[in-house]
């Protein structure tokens, strides 16, 4: 706001001396901004430059003051009124410079203050306020005698003004009081969406946590894989299931659903005690967390999906407080530290005993050696960490499904928002070069290795091997493009949809023939040099989109396709559990021992990396070969298993290294005889 020029009353109007208008200097405050007066002592001040928030409405008004008698305000003197929600007055009672500023009404208004005409006029600096008020009343014509007895309005502290660092935005500044932070998207989504349980009473909730905990710490095993893993999600689906019985928010089909999922993971938890390969046990335990946190959550498509996989992990810290309010509720006060107190004193005395009596017998103290755990501290720390994430996931099943959140707001219908003359000629463009590839396919396929050595210079292998993560990133491109035209290409008008339609069909059968077309290359790449078990999973992974292709194909007949997602999360389970049966390790072992047959190599040091799953098809081989293959896996397989992590795959490997005897094992001279490749020589 720019400064107006000062103007000076006429001394031969008045027979009085006018003094200079003054500033009125008001302490520091939070709520009001300041700035360091620029001008000199006395020096006359028509305005100040006021920062307020924007898009609120007012005015501040400054006036010049002068010093006020004792008792009444002289004529001769200017007055200062400043505007608020309740009029009021302001007179300076010193001889300090003083001014006066407020800020009130949702119109700007200007305000006559001065009933002489001996005084100086007093312009008006434009603020706005928070809330539109009233107009104050005009005090303009107020005479001596109203003002008389007038005293300066109390003003509360100010804060010089801080000013931005260059490349940062300013902070908005609050003249008129804090404002309250708005929630966010998640606070409104969960208030609207997912409020929680209620308090609820008994024993239930806390007793399906301790099953979750205690099921985890007792059975389940982290240094080996067995039927550990499935003991223990056992026991905290049981868990959960006993303590949310009794809830009716969701509808049988929905409970029927997610019990589905809960059998998935549970099935999936089983892959650990009949199969050893770590990458399958890995992807299956992945699994079985993802299906766990669709029957705790819920989702049926994308987004919904995706939120079960934030949603799960949060419920099980914001269910804390509402199990510990069950503890708290009961009936019987100080139950928990009687419990405590209970199970500490079973642990003092059964170790007191236990030591007694085992160094009073033999017998007796290996029996107790094999059943009480090593007390060091990682086993202790792993106790605790089996403990925490069992009772976490107890929490978080229980306490969504007593309050399942509304996920249907998340699954909304894409909007149209390309036209047809925007979508069209990139997908009619990308058919016709799915087109002219997929011809080049038939005429290879057709033509056989030599058309390829004849067009391309190279091997039937090399030309198989050199294209087929091009085809996976193409096929995974593909299905990115479908999804993103058949959510947000409009189809208004028939000749949208009708135009849509068939540019889908063509790109989801293209892409099928491209599908193929990787699985023919990496199942001749394979047949020429070796088959390993992360191949045929990436095999697997491209059978499946292929899959993903013709169901949204079907989808785009009556464009009903809500059901896809969910869809392919089942199929992917079905792929693990399908692996988990084709045994991956034990059929690579079979088939590189068969190609050893043939041709006389073979991958030894692959093959001796393999788990204990391949044991009974490498137990086939000649020496040195079998000598060098089974020479790690019989060292994993020294040591007995624990009772809760017994797995088929090494109790058979256990029973095939026993028939062979201990000098079918060999050792690192054995493979660097056997050895027909140039491959790294350390275990991977």
């Amino acid at each position: 706001m720019a400064d107006l020029p000062p103007e000076k009353p006429d001394p031969a109007e008045t027979d009085v001396p006018v003094p200079a208008p003054q500033l009125l200097v008001m302490p520091p405050s939070d709520a009001i901004p300041s700035m360091v007066w620029p001008g000199t002592d006395g020096e006359v001040a028509w305005a100040i430059p006021v920062q307020i928030p924007s898009g609120t409405r007012g005015y501040a008004l400054f006036v010049p003051m002068v010093p006020a008698q004792p008792a009444t305000v002289d004529a001769a003197e200017p007055a200062a009124v400043a505007s608020s929600p309740k009029p009021a007055a302001a007179a300076a009672s010193s001889p300090k410079p003083a001014a006066a500023a407020a800020a009130s009404s949702p119109e700007p208004a200007a305000a006559a203050v001065d009933s002489s005409p001996k005084s100086a006029p007093a312009p008006a600096a434009v603020a706005e306020s928070p809330k539109p008020v009233s107009k104050p009343a005009a005090v303009a014509n107020a005479t001596p005698s109203d003002l008389a007895g007038a005293t300066v309005q109390a003003f509360p502290p100010m804060q010089p003004q801080r000013s931005t660092p260059p490349g940062q935005r300013p902070q908005s500044i609050h003249p008129f009081g804090t404002y309250e932070r708005p929630p966010s998207a998640w606070e409104t989504f969960r208030k609207k969406n997912w409020p929680g349980p209620k308090q609820a009473r008994g024993w239930a909730v806390p007793g399906g946590v301790l099953a979750g905990a205690l099921g985890f710490l007792v059975f389940l095993p982290l240094d080996r894989v067995g039927i550990g893993w499935f003991l223990g999600w056992l026991a905290l689906t049981l868990g959960v299931g006993f303590a949310v019985r009794g809830s009716k928010d969701l509808s049988r089909t929905e409970r029927l659903i997610r019990s589905g999922w809960a059998a998935a993971a549970l099935a999936l938890m089983l892959i650990p005690a009949f199969r050893n390969a770590w990458w399958l046990v890995t992807f299956s335990v992945i699994g079985a967390i993802g299906c766990t946190a669709l029957a705790i959550v819920g989702g049926r498509q994308v987004r919904s999906i995706l939120f079960s996989l934030v949603a799960a992990p949060y419920a099980a810290f914001a269910g804390i407080p509402w199990v510990r309010r069950h503890l708290k509720s009961s009936r019987e006060p100080g139950i928990a530290r009687r419990i405590f107190f209970s199970v500490a004193l079973t642990v003092v005395v059964l170790f007191v005993f236990g030591a007694l009596l085992s160094s009073a017998d033999v017998a007796f103290s290996n029996l107790l050696d094999d059943a009480v755990p090593d007390l060091a501290v990682g086993s202790i720390f792993t106790w605790v960490f089996l403990t925490v994430a069992g009772g976490l996931l107890a929490v978080s099943g229980i306490y969504t499904l007593t309050a399942p959140p509304a996920t249907s707001s998340l699954d909304t219908e894409g909007k149209g928002r390309f036209g047809l003359i925007e979508w069209a000629p990139a997908g009619a463009a990308l058919v016709l070069l799915f087109a002219g590839f997929v011809g080049v396919q038939f005429t290879v396929l057709f033509g056989g290795s030599r058309h390829v050595l004849k067009t391309a210079g190279l091997s039937y292998s090399e030309y198989a091997r050199s294209g087929f993560w091009q085809l996976v990133a193409v096929t995974l491109l593909s299905l990115a493009l479908i999804a993103a035209l058949a959510r947000w290409a409009k189809r208004d008008q028939p000749g949208e949809r009708v135009m849509l339609r068939v540019l889908l069909g063509l790109l989801c059968g293209l892409s099928v023939v491209i599908v193929a077309s990787a699985l023919s290359r990496m199942w001749e790449y394979q047949r020429v040099y070796s088959f390993t078990g992360e191949r045929i999973f990436v095999m697997a992974s491209e059978m499946l989109l292929g899959v993903i292709f013709v169901l949204i194909a079907v989808a785009g007949i009556k464009w009903q396709g809500r059901w896809i997602p969910a869809t392919t999360v089942g199929l992917a389970v079905m792929m693990l559990l399908g692996l988990a049966v084709l045994d991956p390790e034990g059929y690579v072992a079979s088939r590189n021992a068969a190609r050893y047959e043939g041709s006389g190599k073979i991958d030894a040091w692959y093959l001796r990396a393999l788990s204990a799953d391949a044991t009974p098809a490498l137990a086939e081989l000649p020496d040195p070969v079998r000598r060098c293959t089974l020479s790690w896996i019989a060292k994993d397989l020294k040591e007995p298993d624990p009772w809760y992590a017994w797995n088929l795959g090494r109790q058979q490997a256990r029973e095939e290294l026993k028939k062979l005897g201990p000098g079918a094992i060999g050792n690192q001279k054995d493979c660097t005889a056997a050895d027909q490749f140039d491959l790294p020589k350390t275990r991977r």
